[in-house]
């Protein structure tokens, strides 16, 4: 029982790990543009980092944000199986989401959530990327899309890859949903930021 289990409690770590590196900030230091967290909605995230100005370092962050949850999937794949690189993909989400070196205040999980499509299941990993540009183009709202990508991406799990997938894409959603509430309450609003809009919002 205990050797069935551990491979599972070391994906959950090696993706926790990989998901927790902040490269929102570190990239944003690094270019000497500040520390991120002072500036817009304080968030770690790529959309943040857009907010600087400099759009190759926030399409970098978009990268690397999406990597740290490929690479530790793909580890744990390898080493320990399916099982295992689904676990790896809520442990980089929980990673980037509550950073336990920034005080578990992270990121909003778009990026590290299509990192993690794509390692489990590419297909579902390409819609949820078309969904997310279909409803930026036409609402030119960054959660909005987010949030339709989220909702629908369950659906496209259990459809090309079955049950399991879906549930741990569900708590994937999930976990998002709960890191966009504040966006979530401005939608309702109708005082959400536009994408391109001089408000300050997550």
């Amino acid at each position: 029982m205990a050797a069935d289990i551990l491979p599972l409690i070391l994906a959950a770590v090696l993706g926790y790990l990989s998901g927790s590196i902040p490269f929102g900030l570190i990239l944003t230091r690094a270019a000497g543009l500040g520390d991120i967290r002072a500036i817009g909605s304080g968030n770690i995230g790529a959309t943040n980092v857009l907010r600087t100005g400099n759009k190759k370092v926030a399409a970098a962050t978009l990268v690397l944000d999406a990597l740290k949850a490929v690479a530790p999937i793909l580890i744990a794949r390898y080493f320990w199986g399916e099982d295992a690189a689904r676990v790896a993909a809520i442990g980089a989400f929980l990673g980037h989401c509550f950073p336990v070196w920034l005080g578990f205040k992270g990121g909003k999980g778009v990026a590290v959530m299509i990192g993690s499509l794509l390692a489990l299941s590419w297909p579902v990993g390409l819609i949820f990327c078309a969904v997310w540009l279909l409803i930026a183009f036409t609402r030119k709202m960054s959660s909005l899309a987010a949030l339709t990508s989220a909702a629908t991406a369950p659906i496209f799990a259990y459809v090309f890859s079955g049950e399991r997938l879906a549930v741990v894409v569900t708590g994937l959603a999930l976990l998002l949903f709960f890191q966009h509430r504040e966006n979530i309450g401005r939608l309702l609003k109708g005082t959400e930021p536009t994408i391109g809009g001089s408000k300050k919002a997550g």
